[in-house]
């Protein structure tokens, strides 16, 4: 077997450490493969292009200060986020000089993760959601602001018809964003309090069994905590959730019911909920294994049970919610807190499709391909 079909790194000379800190929109490990603060900006040839979710990433060829070229993985954000700037999947082609700033990878590995991408003809590309200013294609414009809220309360944004026995009308887009902070380690309290199965369990966890990494939906609760929009259905009975993120849809059962005995566990659950006030409260169980964040912290699946609360504002343009999340891997109940925005010209169109290829390109490279393809 080849050892590597993305080209295998040799020395490296990092130039300018310049960047102030940005928000990170990484919905998958970036705290695993990349340091925050160690930052850097060098310029290369383009080598290789992979524009696909869940994260687009190149291959450039870097000259370090003794002449020796270096091979370096540049990572994105995902075809989603960038798109809206401009940044196609012809706007960045093999052969073309670029300069890249950004995060440097962990444990001296050749990666980057994007912050801005200077084109030879001088033209910024963001690498992720948010920090348009100017792409190759768009003009620049002013960055939003994700904690404001700015929607027109005179705008109806009902989709069917309002359940009358629910407090006030919550069908239409929701931004994600507001009050958002990356989905790793932001779970409360501080220190986590691991059970000595938990703690074991997370120590084991890599980058490699990230589901993010694999196209496979996060499901709850991670997409809970995650930036993209979602839009809400009244369906009478239960609301409907559609999340940008993986296309996911969820139902939250509003007529009373009990979960019925004969369920199985989804991603994303079998949820309930019931309006206290102006909280919305929405319980989950019947949840399948996996990753509580992005850094690999584990949940137990079977025994896990969430509660979110959504607690309106009184224009009912906002929300602040929160999520308690109770395992069994941890001595204590665990909480993450959010928001949600209306706003005009909220963008709920489907996630372009996830592609693996860079996910096992990385096994591969590292000899692991074998061992994470056993049954």
């Amino acid at each position: 077997m080849k050892k590597s079909i993305l080209g295998i790194a040799t020395v490296l000379a990092m130039a300018s450490l310049l960047l102030q800190p940005i928000e990170v929109l990484a919905h998958h490990s970036f705290a695993a493969e990349f340091d925050a603060n160690l930052k850097g900006k060098f310029t290369g040839v383009v080598t290789e292009v992979r524009f696909s979710n869940p994260h687009v990433r190149y291959r450039m060829d870097v000259k370090s200060a003794d002449g020796k070229t270096e091979s370096w993985e540049i990572q994105a954000g995902s075809v989603t986020s960038i798109r809206p700037q401009g940044w196609l999947a012809d706007t960045i082609k093999v052969g073309d000089t670029i300069t890249v700033e950004g995060q440097l990878g962990r444990d001296k590995v050749k990666k980057v993760y994007v912050r801005q991408v200077t084109l030879a003809n001088g033209k910024p590309l963001m690498g992720t959601e948010g920090n348009n200013t100017g792409t190759a294609n768009a003009p620049a414009t002013p960055r939003p602001d994700p904690n404001a809220v700015n929607a027109d309360p005179k705008v109806n944004y009902a989709y069917g018809q309002h359940n009358a026995a629910f407090p006030f009308d919550i069908s239409g887009p929701w931004l994600q964003r507001y009050k958002f902070h990356v989905t790793v380690d932001d779970l409360e309290p501080k220190p986590t309090p691991y059970t000595a199965e938990g703690r074991k369990l997370r120590d084991a966890n890599t980058k490699y069994e990230d589901p993010a990494l694999r196209c496979i939906s996060l499901g709850l609760p991670r997409i809970f905590g995650n930036p993209y929009n979602m839009e809400i259905y009244d369906a009478g009975s239960h609301y409907l959730f559609m999340y940008v993120e993986h296309n996911t849809r969820r139902k939250i059962w509003m007529d009373g019911r009990k979960v019925p005995a004969e369920t199985v566990p989804t991603s994303n659950g079998y949820s309930v909920g019931h309006w206290e006030g102006p909280t919305l409260v929405i319980e989950t169980t019947n949840l399948m294994p996996g990753w509580l964040d992005g850094s690999g912290m584990p949940m137990s699946g079977k025994g896990t049970r969430t509660v979110e609360r959504y607690t309106f504002a009184a224009d009912h343009l906002a929300a602040d919610r929160t999520m308690t999340i109770y395992d069994p891997l941890y001595t204590q109940p665990l909480v993450r807190t959010r928001g949600l925005a209306r706003g005009p010209n909220i963008d709920v169109s489907e996630q372009d499709s996830c592609d693996p290829n860079s996910y096992f390109g990385d096994l591969l490279e590292s000899g692991l391909l074998e061992k994470h393809l056993k049954p």
